[in-house]
């Protein structure tokens, strides 16, 4: 797999970095393009590799975090849609690492 942990590693920083409460409104802006791009991007590699349970679930991330059809939620839903998205994106770089290096071995 080739450096498929770097788009996972932005977005996940970013979403840590929305916790700090001084970041303006454009930052969620921006935020959402990127990690829209990234679980699109994420969502295709999965396609690609046949991968349909990670098709689904970046799919449906990127859906959340699209910056043109905004989905409203308060900020304390989306600090747990956050917290959420982190943790599945941090599990993903594991599974998806150990899922390829597995297809290496066989």
């Amino acid at each position: 797999m080739r450096k498929i942990w770097i788009p996972q590693t932005i977005a996940i920083l970013m979403l840590i970095w929305a916790y700090y409460p001084g970041n303006p409104y454009g930052y969620y802006n921006l935020l959402r393009l990127i990690c829209c791009a990234v679980f699109l991007y994420l969502s295709v590699s999965a396609y690609n590799r046949k991968d349909n349970n990670w098709i689904w679930v970046f799919g449906v991330m990127a859906i959340l975090y699209n910056p043109f059809i905004k989905i409203y939620l308060n900020r304390e839903m989306w600090s747990i849609v956050n917290i959420i998205t982190i943790f599945v994106t941090l599990a993903s770089i594991f599974l998806l690492k150990l899922k390829s290096d597995n297809k290496v071995e066989e």
